[in-house]
């Protein structure tokens, strides 16, 4: 059986190259508008391959399902999970939570979002993300949805200090095409979108795609349809006891960045961090203790 953690189409990566041509021509399809291309019919889903009704079952046992009824019922878990509203959320964790404090449910459940993530995250990915976030002859761009965008200011406003070219993005998609406009080919946009997936988001990497921007998405294990088009996707553990998504491992993947890129630039970013602190002393931002207050 698949391992419970991963995505059918986690499932359908690891083992494409050993299906037959057949069969990896079946699983380009139903990669192509996943999951909703793999919810009917097995006749259906032959015939929109262009394969026959066979290859679809032999190819679902080759994935480790029992048979395309299994195969097609973890579609449907999975269809569902992404469209779950917070009431639904609070209600699946409220049924069976255990009888100990929130605080150790959280550890608990934090603990294995971050475990599952760092099994599956391929370090290529982050140090090839890495390095583009690095390159001063990029602009890079951050944008997130309603709940998110709060990730990107925060990654925005770590490597605007880190380094020049940086951009904040509006989740308000009327500001985009501005925004696209000045994009060049090679200027990477860093978007994320976490289930109940925005349709802006998708749109914005799209037209992104095709102007040769570079994505990096930060994402979910279910993966946002922005992962069609993006180069690079960190999908995430996001599921905690709550009604809402945890963001936890997903920061913590920004800050892992952040501190690689800064590393790997450290005499260009000390340097504007100095200059950075002689603005903040200009503009009296933080507060200094009286030098004539003195202790009892």
């Amino acid at each position: 059986m698949p391992a419970t953690a991963r995505t059918v189409s986690d499932v359908i990566r690891v083992r494409y190259d050993s299906l037959t041509r057949a069969e990896k021509q079946l699983a380009d399809s139903l990669l192509e508008n996943y999951p909703v291309s793999g919810l009917g019919s097995i006749t259906v889903i032959a015939e929109n391959a262009g394969v026959s009704t066979p290859t679809v079952a032999r190819m679902v046992q080759k994935l480790g399902y029992r048979g395309y009824p299994e195969f097609q019922s973890h579609l449907h878990q999975e269809l569902e999970a992404t469209i779950s509203g917070p009431i639904a959320k609070h209600d699946r964790w409220a049924t069976n939570a255990p009888g100990t404090h929130i605080l150790n449910r959280f550890a608990d459940a934090i603990t294995a979002n971050l475990r599952g993530t760092l099994s599956d995250l391929d370090t290529s990915t982050f140090e090839q993300a890495a390095a583009l976030l690095q390159d001063r002859e990029r602009s890079i761009y951050f944008v997130g949805g309603r709940i998110t965008g709060a990730l990107a200011e925060y990654f925005f406003t770590h490597m605007q200090v880190i380094r020049p070219k940086t951009t904040l993005i509006s989740n308000n998609s009327s500001s985009w095409p501005q925004h696209v406009l000045n994009m060049k080919r090679g200027d990477v946009l860093v978007i994320f979108d976490i289930r109940r997936y925005e349709q802006e988001m998708a749109t914005l990497a799209e037209v992104a795609k095709a102007a040769g921007v570079v994505i990096i998405l930060f994402t979910d294990v279910w993966a946002s349809p922005v992962a069609k088009n993006a180069q690079h996707t960190f999908k995430v553990r996001i599921e905690a006891p709550s009604a809402w998504d945890s963001s936890v491992i997903t920061l913590f993947v920004v800050e892992a960045l952040i501190e690689a890129v800064q590393s790997a630039s450290w005499e260009e970013t000390r340097e504007r961090m100095n200059s950075l602190e002689g603005l903040f002393e200009q503009s009296r931002l933080f507060r200094r203790p009286n030098r004539q207050t003195r202790l009892d």
